[in-house]
């Protein structure tokens, strides 16, 4: 049984957005000690000046992995480089917290767990909406509508300066629909349980400041072995719209669930990280009809009291981290709901260049 009292040392590796909420996370948990910080650039060390300027600071990962010897490490760099740092990690015999996408292909998504099982080490994957109390809400609900469903999602984002520049270096290896896209593929798995059989996809090159071959608006519908359909949109850029970008919404033969998120959709809210996993409110719509054909119930309004927001979500990532480790929790669904999310997205990514219905 693993060490149930020694703190996990861990590396953590990219310090941009992510990276600092989980470095936040190893920062402020029991459980974990940060052994270094890893990144090519200055956001090591603005982020080591927020967390107290104790911690060691590295600019090349062999050398961070070499020196520190961490038990485990936390990847949250471009997705061109999961790969390779997630094989090397378990090489080093370490477990691995990785952000999504596993890697930015399915072979080298599967080429990650062959090591994770073969070295006997944890891999957990950033599914953040995994953790959140509203979303298992959702999930859970719409499992209450029947048969087929609907599923309608969108996450457009008007981005410009840093973000801007995030979302241009992270077009270099994968479209929106891909990066952002496994997430909400992920959830309308989760609400269907059922194969996936069939995608299509649409997207639409809107500036010369992203490399020829890839898009910064796509669209995917994909349909289901039961029959339920779904779609998801996803656009990076300054010339994103705001109208109507945060849609998360299904529907079956016996009523709808909606995420009603009034604030977090609101006007300039599409690049806020913090707004993208707000649920604010759950409408839950009877299709019952009475005898003159009218609604014979109210829409019900479910606020949960639990709405943590996206450090505490990382922190919830993070202890289940911990949590596997210690008690050497079985992931093998785990990495493979990773896997099959990112199969399909990259089969949509193969649908918009080709414009070819993929049956998967």
């Amino acid at each position: 049984m693993p060490d149930q009292t020694n703190p996990v040392r861990v590396l953590v590796v990219g310090c941009g957005n992510m990276g600092s909420s989980h470095a936040t996370a190893y920062h402020l948990l029991d459980g974990f000690e940060i052994c270094g910080l890893v990144s090519t650039g200055k956001s090591k060390e603005v982020l080591n000046e927020k967390l107290g300027g104790n911690y060691a600071l590295f600019s090349d990962y062999e050398e961070a992995l070499e020196q520190t010897k961490p038990d485990a490490v936390c990847i949250s760099t471009y997705p061109d480089t999961h790969e390779s740092f997630a094989i090397r990690a378990f090489e080093a015999g370490c477990h691995v917290f990785i952000e999504k996408p596993v890697a930015d292909s399915v072979a080298g998504a599967e080429r990650v767990r062959e090591a994770a099982v073969k070295t006997g080490k944890k891999l957990v994957v950033g599914y953040i909406l995994r953790h959140h109390p509203s979303w298992e809400k959702f999930v859970a609900l719409s499992q209450e509508l029947g048969k087929p469903l609907v599923m309608r999602m969108n996450l457009n984002q008007q981005s410009e300066t840093s973000m801007w520049t995030l979302h241009r270096n992270l077009m270099k290896s994968l479209s929106p629909i891909v990066d952002c896209g496994v997430h909400y593929i992920d959830v309308m798995c989760q609400m269907v349980r059922s194969r996936p059989v069939q995608v299509y996809a649409i997207g639409a090159r809107l500036t010369d400041e992203i490399p020829a071959d890839n898009y910064n608006y796509g669209q995917l519908q994909i349909r289901f072995e039961d029959g339920s359909v779904g779609w998801y949109e996803a656009g990076w850029g300054p010339m994103i719209s705001e109208t109507a970008f945060f849609i998360k919404d299904v529907f079956g033969p016996k009523g709808s669930v909606s995420i009603v998120a009034k604030e977090a959709g609101g006007e300039g809210k599409s690049s806020s990280i913090e707004a993208h996993t707000k649920t604010e409110a759950i409408r839950f719509h009877h299709a019952d009809l009475d005898a003159s054909e009218r609604f014979a119930k109210s829409d019900q309004w479910i606020n949960l009291e639990d709405e943590p927001d996206h450090q505490e979500l990382c922190n919830r990532e993070q202890r289940y981290f911990l949590q596997a480790i210690r008690e050497d929790i079985d992931l093998a669904d785990h990495m493979q709901d990773a896997i099959n999310s990112l199969q399909i997205a990259f089969a949509c990514d193969e649908s918009v260049r080709t414009g070819q219905v993929v049956l998967l």
